[in-house]
Protein backbone atom coordinates (compact mmCIF):
# COMPACT_ATOMS: atom_id res chain seq x y z
CA UNK A 1 0.00 0.00 0.00
CA UNK A 2 1.01 3.59 -0.54
CA UNK A 3 0.75 5.83 2.10
CA UNK A 4 2.46 9.35 1.73
CA UNK A 5 2.60 11.80 5.27
CA UNK A 6 -0.12 13.24 4.27
CA UNK A 7 -3.47 15.00 6.39
CA UNK A 8 -5.20 12.16 6.79
CA UNK A 9 -5.98 8.57 5.08
CA UNK A 10 -9.56 8.04 4.35
CA UNK A 11 -10.96 4.40 3.89
CA UNK A 12 -13.65 4.33 1.70
CA UNK A 13 -17.18 2.12 2.19
CA UNK A 14 -18.99 0.94 -0.59
CA UNK A 15 -22.26 3.37 -0.14
CA UNK A 16 -20.30 6.87 -0.99
CA UNK A 17 -18.71 5.10 -4.02
CA UNK A 18 -21.95 4.16 -5.03
CA UNK A 19 -23.14 8.14 -4.12
CA UNK A 20 -20.55 9.32 -5.52
CA UNK A 21 -18.16 7.34 -8.29
CA UNK A 22 -16.24 10.77 -8.87
CA UNK A 23 -15.78 10.73 -5.09
CA UNK A 24 -12.32 9.34 -5.40
CA UNK A 25 -10.68 12.50 -7.03
CA UNK A 26 -12.10 14.72 -4.59
CA UNK A 27 -10.31 13.82 -1.35
CA UNK A 28 -7.95 17.01 -2.14
CA UNK A 29 -3.86 15.49 -2.04
CA UNK A 30 -5.14 13.05 0.90
CA UNK A 31 -4.50 9.58 0.83
CA UNK A 32 -7.28 6.89 0.08
CA UNK A 33 -7.59 3.43 0.93
CA UNK A 34 -10.54 1.31 -0.72
CA UNK A 35 -10.36 -2.19 1.23
CA UNK A 36 -10.83 -5.43 -0.89
CA UNK A 37 -14.58 -5.77 0.64
CA UNK A 38 -15.38 -2.73 -1.18
CA UNK A 39 -14.99 -4.45 -5.29
CA UNK A 40 -16.83 -7.55 -3.46
CA UNK A 41 -19.74 -5.53 -2.71
CA UNK A 42 -19.68 -3.59 -6.03
CA UNK A 43 -19.19 -6.88 -8.51
CA UNK A 44 -22.70 -7.92 -6.38
CA UNK A 45 -24.43 -4.81 -7.14
CA UNK A 46 -23.05 -4.11 -11.13
CA UNK A 47 -25.18 -6.83 -12.51
CA UNK A 48 -28.43 -4.39 -11.70
CA UNK A 49 -28.45 -3.45 -15.34
CA UNK A 50 -31.92 -1.25 -15.01
CA UNK A 51 -31.19 0.73 -11.45
CA UNK A 52 -29.07 3.44 -11.08
CA UNK A 53 -27.04 1.48 -8.63
CA UNK A 54 -25.99 -0.89 -10.82
CA UNK A 55 -24.82 1.65 -13.53
CA UNK A 56 -22.50 3.29 -10.78
CA UNK A 57 -20.52 0.36 -9.53
CA UNK A 58 -20.32 -0.22 -13.25
CA UNK A 59 -18.44 3.73 -13.39
CA UNK A 60 -16.88 2.86 -9.99
CA UNK A 61 -15.42 -0.28 -12.07
CA UNK A 62 -14.11 1.32 -14.96
CA UNK A 63 -12.84 4.21 -12.71
CA UNK A 64 -10.85 1.79 -10.84
CA UNK A 65 -9.62 -0.49 -13.75
CA UNK A 66 -7.95 3.06 -15.39
CA UNK A 67 -6.01 3.87 -11.92
CA UNK A 68 -5.18 0.33 -11.02
CA UNK A 69 -3.87 -1.47 -14.79
CA UNK A 70 -2.01 -4.03 -13.57
CA UNK A 71 -1.60 -6.48 -10.34
CA UNK A 72 1.91 -4.02 -8.83
CA UNK A 73 -0.66 -1.06 -9.01
CA UNK A 74 -3.27 -2.97 -7.03
CA UNK A 75 -0.90 -3.74 -3.93
CA UNK A 76 1.43 -1.08 -4.30
CA UNK A 77 -1.00 1.90 -4.35
CA UNK A 78 -1.11 4.44 -6.98
CA UNK A 79 -0.55 8.71 -7.39
CA UNK A 80 -3.73 10.48 -8.01
CA UNK A 81 -3.34 13.95 -10.34
CA UNK A 82 -5.08 15.60 -7.28
CA UNK A 83 -1.69 14.77 -5.50
CA UNK A 84 -3.27 12.28 -3.04
CA UNK A 85 -2.72 8.32 -3.43
CA UNK A 86 -5.14 5.43 -4.17
CA UNK A 87 -4.75 1.80 -2.48
CA UNK A 88 -6.48 -1.36 -2.33
CA UNK A 89 -6.43 -2.84 1.29
CA UNK A 90 -6.37 -6.12 1.70
CA UNK A 91 -6.34 -7.04 5.69
CA UNK A 92 -3.54 -9.64 6.68
CA UNK A 93 -5.33 -10.11 10.44
CA UNK A 94 -8.06 -11.59 8.16
CA UNK A 95 -6.50 -13.74 5.73
CA UNK A 96 -3.81 -15.05 8.12
CA UNK A 97 -6.58 -15.39 11.13
CA UNK A 98 -3.58 -17.13 13.42
CA UNK A 99 -1.81 -13.30 12.84
CA UNK A 100 -2.35 -11.67 16.76
CA UNK A 101 -2.87 -8.25 17.46
CA UNK A 102 -4.83 -6.03 20.19
CA UNK A 103 -6.31 -4.00 17.62
CA UNK A 104 -8.14 -6.75 16.22
CA UNK A 105 -8.56 -8.81 19.38
CA UNK A 106 -10.84 -5.71 20.56
CA UNK A 107 -12.58 -5.66 16.98
CA UNK A 108 -13.06 -9.70 17.57
CA UNK A 109 -14.57 -8.77 21.31
CA UNK A 110 -16.68 -5.95 19.90
CA UNK A 111 -18.06 -6.94 17.14
CA UNK A 112 -17.49 -10.84 16.90
CA UNK A 113 -19.15 -11.71 12.97
CA UNK A 114 -16.46 -11.09 10.94
CA UNK A 115 -18.32 -12.38 7.94
CA UNK A 116 -20.36 -9.22 7.68
CA UNK A 117 -19.19 -7.00 5.29
CA UNK A 118 -19.52 -4.06 6.71
CA UNK A 119 -17.84 -5.47 10.12
CA UNK A 120 -14.58 -6.93 7.67
CA UNK A 121 -14.69 -3.06 6.25
CA UNK A 122 -14.21 -1.64 9.71
CA UNK A 123 -11.46 -4.43 10.66
CA UNK A 124 -9.70 -3.35 7.05
CA UNK A 125 -9.75 0.77 8.31
CA UNK A 126 -8.22 -0.46 11.61
CA UNK A 127 -5.63 -2.20 10.02
CA UNK A 128 -4.71 0.91 7.77
CA UNK A 129 -4.54 2.98 11.45
CA UNK A 130 -2.76 0.61 13.10
CA UNK A 131 0.07 0.64 10.08
CA UNK A 132 0.43 3.87 9.00
CA UNK A 133 0.77 7.48 10.71
CA UNK A 134 -1.71 9.73 9.24
CA UNK A 135 -5.20 10.14 11.08
CA UNK A 136 -7.34 7.48 9.52
CA UNK A 137 -11.33 7.84 9.00
CA UNK A 138 -13.69 5.78 7.67
CA UNK A 139 -15.86 7.44 5.16
CA UNK A 140 -20.17 5.86 4.97
CA UNK A 141 -23.21 6.96 4.61
CA UNK A 142 -24.31 3.90 6.53
CA UNK A 143 -24.82 5.76 9.80
CA UNK A 144 -24.80 2.16 11.54
CA UNK A 145 -21.53 1.58 10.13
CA UNK A 146 -20.40 5.22 11.61
CA UNK A 147 -21.86 4.37 14.99
CA UNK A 148 -20.23 0.79 15.24
CA UNK A 149 -16.55 2.28 13.87
CA UNK A 150 -16.78 4.72 16.48
CA UNK A 151 -17.24 1.77 18.92
CA UNK A 152 -14.38 0.54 18.42
CA UNK A 153 -12.37 3.37 18.54
CA UNK A 154 -12.25 4.16 14.73
CA UNK A 155 -13.22 7.49 13.51
CA UNK A 156 -15.73 7.71 11.03
CA UNK A 157 -18.00 10.62 9.25
CA UNK A 158 -20.36 10.94 6.55
CA UNK A 159 -19.12 12.00 2.56
CA UNK A 160 -18.87 15.59 3.58
CA UNK A 161 -18.41 16.97 -0.76
CA UNK A 162 -21.73 17.31 -1.62
CA UNK A 163 -23.39 18.14 1.51
CA UNK A 164 -24.94 22.15 1.90
CA UNK A 165 -23.39 24.54 4.36
CA UNK A 166 -24.46 23.96 7.43
CA UNK A 167 -26.03 27.80 8.22
CA UNK A 168 -28.21 27.50 4.68
CA UNK A 169 -30.85 30.48 4.73
CA UNK A 170 -33.82 29.00 6.19
CA UNK A 171 -36.15 32.16 5.90
CA UNK A 172 -39.10 31.61 3.67
CA UNK A 173 -38.06 35.59 2.43
CA UNK A 174 -36.50 38.25 3.40
CA UNK A 175 -37.86 41.53 4.34
CA UNK A 176 -36.76 45.00 3.15
CA UNK A 177 -38.03 48.21 4.80
CA UNK A 178 -38.72 51.40 2.41
CA UNK A 179 -40.66 54.31 3.09
CA UNK A 180 -44.11 54.70 2.47
CA UNK A 181 -43.53 56.86 -0.65
CA UNK A 182 -40.97 54.36 -2.39
CA UNK A 183 -43.91 51.64 -1.29
CA UNK A 184 -46.17 53.89 -3.40
CA UNK A 185 -43.76 54.39 -6.23
CA UNK A 186 -43.24 50.84 -6.64
CA UNK A 187 -47.07 50.10 -6.74
CA UNK A 188 -47.47 52.67 -9.39
CA UNK A 189 -44.54 51.90 -11.58
CA UNK A 190 -44.24 48.01 -11.02
CA UNK A 191 -40.73 48.26 -9.98
CA UNK A 192 -38.37 49.95 -7.74
CA UNK A 193 -34.56 50.63 -7.09
CA UNK A 194 -33.34 49.39 -3.79
CA UNK A 195 -30.10 49.98 -1.92
CA UNK A 196 -27.42 48.42 -2.67
CA UNK A 197 -26.82 47.27 1.03
CA UNK A 198 -30.02 45.47 0.76
CA UNK A 199 -29.23 44.17 -2.42
CA UNK A 200 -25.90 42.38 -1.59
CA UNK A 201 -27.52 39.38 0.09
CA UNK A 202 -30.08 38.60 -2.32
CA UNK A 203 -29.65 36.40 -5.50
CA UNK A 204 -31.22 36.61 -8.15
CA UNK A 205 -34.78 35.52 -8.67
CA UNK A 206 -35.26 35.65 -4.84
CA UNK A 207 -38.40 36.51 -3.34
CA UNK A 208 -38.42 39.69 -1.06
CA UNK A 209 -41.40 41.44 1.05
CA UNK A 210 -40.95 45.17 1.33
CA UNK A 211 -42.57 46.63 4.13
CA UNK A 212 -42.97 50.80 5.78
CA UNK A 213 -42.78 51.70 8.70
CA UNK A 214 -46.78 52.18 8.44
CA UNK A 215 -47.09 48.88 7.95
CA UNK A 216 -47.40 48.50 4.50
CA UNK A 217 -46.20 45.63 2.52
CA UNK A 218 -45.88 44.56 -1.32
CA UNK A 219 -43.85 41.25 -2.11
CA UNK A 220 -41.65 41.47 -4.73
CA UNK A 221 -39.04 39.59 -6.65
CA UNK A 222 -35.29 40.81 -7.38
CA UNK A 223 -34.28 40.76 -11.13
CA UNK A 224 -30.37 42.11 -10.18
CA UNK A 225 -28.47 45.66 -10.80
CA UNK A 226 -30.55 46.26 -7.49
CA UNK A 227 -33.81 45.98 -8.79
CA UNK A 228 -36.93 44.64 -7.11
CA UNK A 229 -40.23 44.12 -9.40
CA UNK A 230 -44.11 43.04 -9.07
CA UNK A 231 -45.48 39.92 -8.69
CA UNK A 232 -47.05 39.27 -12.15
CA UNK A 233 -50.00 36.29 -11.35
CA UNK A 234 -53.55 36.28 -12.46
CA UNK A 235 -56.57 36.15 -10.14
CA UNK A 236 -56.73 32.35 -10.29
CA UNK A 237 -55.46 29.85 -11.80
CA UNK A 238 -57.66 27.02 -13.28
CA UNK A 239 -57.38 23.11 -14.87
CA UNK A 240 -58.92 22.31 -18.35
CA UNK A 241 -63.00 22.29 -16.65
CA UNK A 242 -62.03 22.38 -13.51
CA UNK A 243 -62.32 25.09 -10.66
CA UNK A 244 -60.51 28.35 -10.09
CA UNK A 245 -57.38 27.89 -7.37
CA UNK A 246 -56.48 30.84 -5.42
CA UNK A 247 -52.84 31.24 -3.84
CA UNK A 248 -53.94 32.08 -0.51
CA UNK A 249 -50.87 33.72 1.62
CA UNK A 250 -47.71 35.49 0.87
CA UNK A 251 -45.67 32.53 -0.15
CA UNK A 252 -48.15 30.72 -2.17
CA UNK A 253 -47.62 34.03 -4.18
CA UNK A 254 -44.54 33.60 -5.04
CA UNK A 255 -44.57 29.84 -5.44
CA UNK A 256 -47.32 30.55 -8.18
CA UNK A 257 -45.16 33.88 -9.74
CA UNK A 258 -42.73 31.87 -10.12
CA UNK A 259 -44.85 28.24 -11.57
CA UNK A 260 -46.23 30.76 -14.48
CA UNK A 261 -43.09 32.50 -15.25
CA UNK A 262 -41.79 30.95 -18.72
CA UNK A 263 -38.17 32.60 -17.78
CA UNK A 264 -37.87 30.31 -14.78
CA UNK A 265 -37.08 26.20 -16.34
CA UNK A 266 -36.18 25.26 -12.86
CA UNK A 267 -38.22 25.91 -9.76
CA UNK A 268 -37.23 24.12 -6.29
CA UNK A 269 -39.51 24.41 -3.47
CA UNK A 270 -39.31 22.89 0.18
CA UNK A 271 -42.41 22.91 2.22
CA UNK A 272 -44.38 20.44 5.41
CA UNK A 273 -47.33 18.66 4.43
CA UNK A 274 -50.53 20.60 3.63
CA UNK A 275 -48.59 23.87 2.23
CA UNK A 276 -50.06 23.76 -0.50
CA UNK A 277 -46.83 22.44 -3.00
CA UNK A 278 -48.81 19.43 -4.66
CA UNK A 279 -52.11 21.55 -5.49
CA UNK A 280 -50.29 24.75 -6.55
CA UNK A 281 -47.86 23.15 -9.10
CA UNK A 282 -50.85 20.74 -10.52
CA UNK A 283 -53.36 23.48 -11.35
CA UNK A 284 -50.31 25.91 -12.50
CA UNK A 285 -49.35 23.39 -14.69
CA UNK A 286 -52.46 22.55 -15.96
CA UNK A 287 -53.51 25.92 -16.24
CA UNK A 288 -50.39 26.49 -18.90
CA UNK A 289 -51.39 23.63 -20.99
CA UNK A 290 -55.14 23.70 -22.00
CA UNK A 291 -55.34 25.17 -25.54
CA UNK A 292 -53.38 25.12 -28.69
CA UNK A 293 -51.31 28.28 -27.68
CA UNK A 294 -50.06 26.95 -24.50
CA UNK A 295 -45.96 26.82 -23.98
CA UNK A 296 -46.08 23.43 -23.17
CA UNK A 297 -48.18 20.33 -24.90
CA UNK A 298 -48.87 18.63 -21.32
CA UNK A 299 -48.08 17.59 -17.89
CA UNK A 300 -45.37 14.77 -16.77
CA UNK A 301 -45.55 14.19 -12.83
CA UNK A 302 -43.23 11.70 -10.99
CA UNK A 303 -41.92 10.74 -7.70
CA UNK A 304 -39.01 8.51 -6.88
CA UNK A 305 -40.11 4.95 -5.27
CA UNK A 306 -37.95 5.75 -2.51
CA UNK A 307 -34.89 6.36 -4.60
CA UNK A 308 -34.10 6.52 -8.49
CA UNK A 309 -34.28 3.20 -10.03
CA UNK A 310 -36.02 1.26 -8.37
CA UNK A 311 -37.78 -1.34 -10.29
CA UNK A 312 -41.53 -1.41 -10.09
CA UNK A 313 -41.47 -4.21 -12.77
CA UNK A 314 -43.01 -7.68 -10.70
CA UNK A 315 -46.45 -5.09 -10.45
CA UNK A 316 -49.29 -6.58 -12.04
CA UNK A 317 -50.98 -3.84 -14.65
CA UNK A 318 -49.74 -0.70 -16.83
CA UNK A 319 -47.43 2.07 -15.76
CA UNK A 320 -49.87 3.96 -14.55
CA UNK A 321 -51.40 1.20 -12.53
CA UNK A 322 -47.83 0.41 -10.89
CA UNK A 323 -47.12 3.84 -10.14
CA UNK A 324 -50.69 4.79 -8.81
CA UNK A 325 -49.87 4.11 -5.04
CA UNK A 326 -47.22 6.30 -5.23
CA UNK A 327 -48.91 8.97 -7.52
CA UNK A 328 -51.97 8.81 -4.94
CA UNK A 329 -51.68 12.68 -3.73
CA UNK A 330 -51.56 13.79 -7.25
CA UNK A 331 -55.14 12.06 -7.95
CA UNK A 332 -56.21 13.50 -5.31
CA UNK A 333 -54.96 17.10 -6.48
CA UNK A 334 -56.68 16.04 -9.70
CA UNK A 335 -60.06 15.04 -7.95
CA UNK A 336 -60.27 19.12 -5.88
CA UNK A 337 -59.06 20.47 -9.71
CA UNK A 338 -61.87 18.69 -11.50
CA UNK A 339 -63.90 17.59 -9.27
CA UNK A 340 -66.60 15.12 -10.28
CA UNK A 341 -69.49 16.84 -9.20
CA UNK A 342 -69.19 20.46 -9.79
CA UNK A 343 -69.64 22.84 -7.25
CA UNK A 344 -72.76 25.07 -7.24
CA UNK A 345 -72.20 28.44 -8.69
CA UNK A 346 -73.26 30.86 -6.08
CA UNK A 347 -74.46 33.08 -8.87
CA UNK A 348 -77.30 31.07 -9.28
CA UNK A 349 -77.61 29.68 -6.44
CA UNK A 350 -80.42 31.33 -5.58
CA UNK A 351 -82.07 31.31 -8.72
CA UNK A 352 -84.83 28.55 -8.38
CA UNK A 353 -84.76 25.44 -11.40
CA UNK A 354 -88.07 23.77 -12.55
CA UNK A 355 -87.79 19.93 -11.71
CA UNK A 356 -87.51 18.92 -15.24
CA UNK A 357 -85.11 20.85 -16.52
CA UNK A 358 -82.77 19.89 -13.01
CA UNK A 359 -83.51 16.21 -13.85
CA UNK A 360 -82.06 17.26 -17.92
CA UNK A 361 -78.94 18.67 -16.59
CA UNK A 362 -78.49 15.64 -14.19
CA UNK A 363 -78.74 13.64 -17.06
CA UNK A 364 -76.16 15.02 -19.42
CA UNK A 365 -73.65 15.26 -16.59
CA UNK A 366 -73.49 11.28 -16.15
CA UNK A 367 -73.60 11.27 -19.91
CA UNK A 368 -70.77 13.37 -20.30
CA UNK A 369 -68.75 11.22 -17.76
CA UNK A 370 -70.00 6.92 -18.96
CA UNK A 371 -67.77 5.96 -21.68
CA UNK A 372 -68.58 5.31 -24.69
CA UNK A 373 -70.34 2.11 -26.32
CA UNK A 374 -67.99 -0.66 -25.46
CA UNK A 375 -65.88 -1.07 -28.73
CA UNK A 376 -64.04 -5.01 -28.87
CA UNK A 377 -60.87 -2.62 -27.77
CA UNK A 378 -62.52 -1.01 -25.06
CA UNK A 379 -64.38 -4.39 -23.86
CA UNK A 380 -60.61 -5.73 -23.62
CA UNK A 381 -59.25 -2.65 -21.35
CA UNK A 382 -61.99 -3.18 -19.07
CA UNK A 383 -63.84 -0.23 -19.93
CA UNK A 384 -66.79 -0.98 -22.09
CA UNK A 385 -69.61 -1.64 -19.16
CA UNK A 386 -70.51 1.55 -18.89
CA UNK A 387 -68.40 2.55 -15.99
CA UNK A 388 -68.00 6.11 -14.58
CA UNK A 389 -65.08 7.84 -15.50
CA UNK A 390 -63.54 11.20 -13.41
CA UNK A 391 -63.05 13.88 -15.64
CA UNK A 392 -59.44 13.59 -14.84
CA UNK A 393 -58.84 10.50 -15.37
CA UNK A 394 -59.47 12.15 -19.60
CA UNK A 395 -56.48 13.94 -18.98
CA UNK A 396 -54.55 10.86 -17.76
CA UNK A 397 -56.28 8.98 -21.63
CA UNK A 398 -55.20 11.67 -23.94
CA UNK A 399 -51.80 11.91 -22.98
CA UNK A 400 -52.27 15.65 -21.59
CA UNK A 401 -50.91 14.46 -17.85
CA UNK A 402 -48.22 12.06 -18.23
CA UNK A 403 -47.18 9.53 -15.47
CA UNK A 404 -42.98 9.24 -15.43
CA UNK A 405 -41.49 6.13 -14.29
CA UNK A 406 -37.74 7.14 -13.07
CA UNK A 407 -36.14 4.34 -13.32
CA UNK A 408 -36.82 4.39 -17.34
CA UNK A 409 -36.42 8.01 -17.42
CA UNK A 410 -32.40 7.76 -18.69
CA UNK A 411 -31.65 8.76 -22.29
CA UNK A 412 -35.20 10.45 -22.47
CA UNK A 413 -35.50 13.83 -23.97
CA UNK A 414 -38.27 15.73 -22.49
CA UNK A 415 -39.34 18.57 -24.74
CA UNK A 416 -42.44 21.25 -24.16
CA UNK A 417 -43.68 19.53 -20.62
CA UNK A 418 -44.09 20.81 -17.40
CA UNK A 419 -42.72 17.98 -15.73
CA UNK A 420 -43.32 17.88 -11.78
CA UNK A 421 -40.81 15.63 -9.49
CA UNK A 422 -42.71 15.52 -6.35
CA UNK A 423 -40.42 13.67 -2.98
CA UNK A 424 -37.29 14.99 -4.22
CA UNK A 425 -35.44 14.78 -0.71
CA UNK A 426 -35.68 11.32 -1.55
CA UNK A 427 -33.73 11.20 -4.34
CA UNK A 428 -29.36 11.99 -4.47
CA UNK A 429 -27.47 14.72 -5.91
CA UNK A 430 -26.44 12.14 -8.63
CA UNK A 431 -29.73 11.00 -9.48
CA UNK A 432 -31.39 14.69 -9.05
CA UNK A 433 -29.21 15.56 -12.17
CA UNK A 434 -29.80 12.68 -14.34
CA UNK A 435 -33.29 13.75 -14.37
CA UNK A 436 -33.04 17.75 -14.91
CA UNK A 437 -30.14 16.82 -17.67
CA UNK A 438 -32.98 14.91 -19.31
CA UNK A 439 -35.73 18.56 -19.83
CA UNK A 440 -35.00 20.11 -22.88
CA UNK A 441 -35.97 23.30 -24.57
CA UNK A 442 -39.07 24.76 -24.18
CA UNK A 443 -39.36 22.30 -20.65
CA UNK A 444 -40.18 23.27 -16.99
CA UNK A 445 -39.25 21.26 -14.23
CA UNK A 446 -40.27 21.99 -10.95
CA UNK A 447 -38.39 20.20 -7.87
CA UNK A 448 -40.97 19.96 -4.25
CA UNK A 449 -39.96 18.44 -1.32
CA UNK A 450 -40.08 18.60 2.46
CA UNK A 451 -36.26 18.07 3.70
CA UNK A 452 -37.36 17.07 7.46
CA UNK A 453 -38.82 14.14 5.76
CA UNK A 454 -36.26 11.46 4.96
CA UNK A 455 -36.83 7.63 4.31
CA UNK A 456 -33.65 7.18 2.01
CA UNK A 457 -30.96 6.07 4.79
CA UNK A 458 -28.20 7.53 2.32
CA UNK A 459 -29.09 11.18 2.20
CA UNK A 460 -30.16 13.66 4.88
CA UNK A 461 -31.45 17.23 4.97
CA UNK A 462 -27.67 18.41 3.97
CA UNK A 463 -26.72 15.99 1.30
CA UNK A 464 -30.43 15.13 -0.51
CA UNK A 465 -30.93 16.32 -3.87
CA UNK A 466 -33.63 18.61 -3.43
CA UNK A 467 -31.31 20.94 -1.25
CA UNK A 468 -28.44 20.27 -3.24
CA UNK A 469 -29.95 21.48 -6.42
CA UNK A 470 -31.20 24.65 -4.73
CA UNK A 471 -27.74 25.48 -3.14
CA UNK A 472 -26.14 25.14 -6.35
CA UNK A 473 -28.75 26.47 -9.06
CA UNK A 474 -29.66 29.53 -6.34
CA UNK A 475 -28.77 32.65 -8.16
CA UNK A 476 -28.65 31.43 -11.84
CA UNK A 477 -30.95 33.39 -14.05
CA UNK A 478 -33.35 30.80 -15.12
CA UNK A 479 -33.82 28.95 -11.89
CA UNK A 480 -35.85 30.04 -8.57
CA UNK A 481 -36.84 28.91 -5.10
CA UNK A 482 -39.55 29.06 -2.81
CA UNK A 483 -40.24 27.59 0.86
CA UNK A 484 -43.62 27.28 2.80
CA UNK A 485 -44.51 27.32 5.54
CA UNK A 486 -47.63 28.29 6.39
CA UNK A 487 -50.26 25.13 6.52
CA UNK A 488 -53.52 25.62 4.61
CA UNK A 489 -54.96 22.23 4.24
CA UNK A 490 -56.66 22.55 7.83
CA UNK A 491 -56.15 23.48 10.89
CA UNK A 492 -55.41 20.05 12.07
CA UNK A 493 -53.02 19.41 9.31
CA UNK A 494 -51.16 22.54 10.57
CA UNK A 495 -51.10 21.46 14.10
CA UNK A 496 -50.19 17.90 13.65
CA UNK A 497 -47.27 18.98 11.08
CA UNK A 498 -46.30 21.71 13.91
CA UNK A 499 -46.64 20.08 17.24
CA UNK A 500 -46.31 15.85 16.30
Amino acid sequence: MRVTAKVKTFVLDTNVLIHDPQSIFKFQDNNLAIPVEVLEELDAIKGEQSTERGRSARRVHRILQELLPDARAMHEGVELENGGTLSIIINPYLAEPQRKSPVMDRLRAILPDLTKKDNRIIAAALFVQERFPPPTILVTKDVNVQLKARAVGLESEDYLNDKVPENVDEESYREIGVSIYDLQRFWSDGEFEISAEDATPLYLNEYVLLRSAEGKTAPARYYGDNLVRRLRIPDFVKAPGGIPIRARNLEQQFFVDALLDDSIHLLTCFGKAGTGKTLLSTACALHQTHDDQSRYDGVSISRPVIALGKDIGFLPGSLEEKMRPWLQPYHDALEVLIPSKPPKDPQFAAKKVSQKKQKKREAQLMASMITPPPSHAAQNNGHGNGTLVKPYERLLKSGLVEIEALAFIRGRSIARRFFILDEAQQLTPHEVKTVITRISEGSKIVLIGDPAQIDNPYVDSRSNGLVYTFNRMKGQSIAAHVTLTKGERSKLAELAADLL
